[in-house]
């Protein structure tokens, strides 16, 4: 999902994540990778196998690897979804750029928002952290590096709203949880940290999961349903980079190998 990643090994001056995951796609092709690009809908167990609906069809396997990733949670405010791309963002490494020397929203306190908040005064004039609470969740190093910063404004006990504008983001319409009181927030750009949600939709029922919605796996990283591997974002305990969600691939294909060896 990002624009330019630049901590991924191998590539020093970084690399456009679209190019990496290409990169990435010819090179498993080449070894007889085959793909099908559809829609999971269901994962569910069968006699014999593990049985993957999609919307172009059933698939029968002996050994599946679930890597969905996350996604982004969102406000739920009017606005959000009709200026998402137009100012409403949810990367700002793939969206600061564009709003060099305008002024910026931040809606979140934890380690995102505020490690986002500060990557966006490379390139804002000002960079607004709004935060239902009277403090941040973010850890110690990153509040002081936040706090020192000469760019960054706090907006505290304060939740949005409204997200405003017609063709483009001008502005956010908030409230102060302790006082009630409503105001026009001027902006250029919403960015949305409220944490993530794992895409577990398609395994319903089928794995029990985590406090956070992910996947508790062993060392191997096989759930508690044999021949079912989980890998990247979507389980337990991940560190949520492009590095370890690679290494989390290989060592779950490796778990499958041994696995389908074994049977």
């Amino acid at each position: 999902n990002a624009a330019h990643v630049e901590n991924y090994p191998g590539f020093p001056d970084g690399i456009p994540g679209l190019e990496l995951g290409e990169l990435m796609h010819r090179q498993a092709t080449e070894y007889g990778l085959e793909t099908v690009a559809a829609e999971v809908y269901a994962i569910a167990l069968a006699m014999g196998g593990t049985v993957i609906e999609t919307t172009e069809g059933d698939y029968m396997a002996n050994a599946v690897i679930i890597a969905t990733g996350a996604e982004f949670n969102r406000l739920g405010v009017p606005g959000e979804e009709r200026l998402s791309g137009k100012g409403v963002s949810y990367c700002a490494t793939c969206d600061g750029p564009f709003f060099k020397d305008r002024v910026v929203a931040v809606v979140g306190g934890g380690d995102s928002a505020v490690e986002e908040g500060i990557l966006l005064t490379r390139f804002a004039s000002e960079v607004i952290l709004i935060h239902r609470r009277d403090q941040l969740r973010a850890s110690r190093l990153l509040q002081e590096r936040a706090f020192a910063n000469k760019k960054m404004a706090f907006l505290w006990d304060t939740v949005v709203e409204e997200i405003l504008g017609n063709e483009r983001v001008t502005g956010l319409r908030v409230r102060n949880v302790k006082t009630g009181e409503s105001s026009t927030l001027d902006a250029s750009a919403a960015f949305i940290y409220v944490g993530q949600r794992p895409n577990t939709d398609c395994i319903g029922k089928l794995i029990s999961l985590d406090e956070d919605g992910r996947i508790p796996t062993d060392e191997r990283l096989e759930t508690k349903i044999k021949g079912i591997f989980a890998a990247g974002d979507i389980r337990k305990n991940s560190s949520r980079q492009a590095i370890t969600a690679a290494g989390d691939g290989a060592t779950a294909a490796i778990s499958a190998e041994k696995f389908l060896i074994q049977q």
